[in-house]
């Protein structure tokens, strides 16, 4: 059962999410940790276009495949929409842009979809959120990232937003300190901790060195393993398990491990090496123990906000379309 507050409004949110609605592609109990950015969709002004597309279009931009991203990104931001009154292919259209695990993609496809004209960009990643600020300052941005949002220099504030973007962060780097924390209390004594991380992020060089002032502390050594493809998965475990490394933690708010969450929870069970991670799928597929918020639950609230945003416009335009009566 989640509460969450949108606009002074509460609403209640089952994490059930429906079938695939085309053929694209293929068919936790989390409270903490989401933050909603409200305010900013009712004062974002629309430009008026000579000929307006009979159904606004939502640009969903991501950094991982779609098939990879269906069952965390896109299925639960189609459910969002369905709360909001959008369903795809009725009374919206997606445009769908994937950077295939590339990040240095976004930037390029993040600019296509401001040329395609868009009403709104789901940015659904940290990276695919930056690269959609990058670029626009007009058309209206909704993310669903992992970090602060105001360190990343997306809002200007949390309770007000500013500018053109808003969104949900499950504020998963925050959280990460204490990944590490619950790994040593685990294993008391613990000599190294493996921590892996993805250099292709842009919160990669940070990451290692919020953790390293805790391992400091807590007299730990952390060991930084890398991978940025899902090749390099297996050979990390394998890594972290030569290394003979307590526990490997897995850096949150990145889409290569969100969307390969089941894969890295086998691979910590094939390999022998105790691991944590955000997400409680990880841990049903053999991780040793998952601790954050629904990533999910992020990405259908990211829904509803498109949806307010298209309503917003859907009002301005008939309104300025409404014939005024003549003195």
């Amino acid at each position: 059962m989640f509460y969450y507050a949108i606009l002074d409004l509460k609403m209640r949110y089952s994490s059930t999410y429906p079938a695939w609605p085309s053929a694209r592609g293929k068919p936790i109990e989390r409270r903490d940790f989401i933050t909603l950015f409200g305010g900013a969709a009712a004062a974002w002004p629309f430009a008026a276009r000579a000929q307006q597309s009979a159904m606004p279009v939502v640009g969903f931009l991501n950094s991982q495949s779609l098939d990879e991203a269906w069952a965390l990104y896109v299925a639960p931001f189609l459910q969002g929409l369905r709360d909001a009154g959008y369903v795809e292919g009725q009374n919206v259209t997606i445009e769908y842009r994937s950077a295939e695990g590339h990040y240095d993609r976004l930037p390029s496809l993040a600019a296509d979809l401001v040329q395609q004209k868009v009403t709104v960009i789901a940015a659904t990643s940290t990276p695919a959120a930056l690269a959609a600020k990058a670029a626009t300052s007009t058309v209206p941005i909704v993310f669903t990232i992992g970090s602060d949002p105001i360190e990343l220099g997306l809002v200007a504030s949390l309770r007000r937003p500013g500018g053109n973007v808003t969104g949900t962060t499950a504020l998963s780097i925050e959280v990460g300190p204490k990944r590490l924390e619950l790994a040593r209390e685990l294993f008391l004594g613990a000599a190294t901790v493996a921590l892996l991380v993805n250099p292709a992020n842009p919160l990669a060089a940070t990451i290692p060195k919020d953790l390293q002032a805790l391992a400091d502390t807590l007299g730990v050594r952390l060991h930084v393993l890398h991978a940025s493809t899902e090749a390099d998965l297996e050979a990390a475990f394998v890594t972290a398990a030569q290394l003979r490394a307590a526990a490997l933690v897995i850096s949150s708010a990145d889409p290569l491990f969100t969307s390969h969450a089941t894969q890295l929870g086998a691979l910590a069970l094939r390999h022998s090496v105790p691991a944590i991670y955000q997400l409680r799928e990880f841990a049903a597929a053999g991780g040793l123990m998952s601790y954050g918020a629904s990533v999910a639950d992020a990405n259908r609230l990211g829904g509803i906000y498109a949806g307010r945003i298209l309503k917003a416009r859907s009002l301005l335009t008939s309104r300025s379309c409404s014939p005024r009566k003549s003195s």
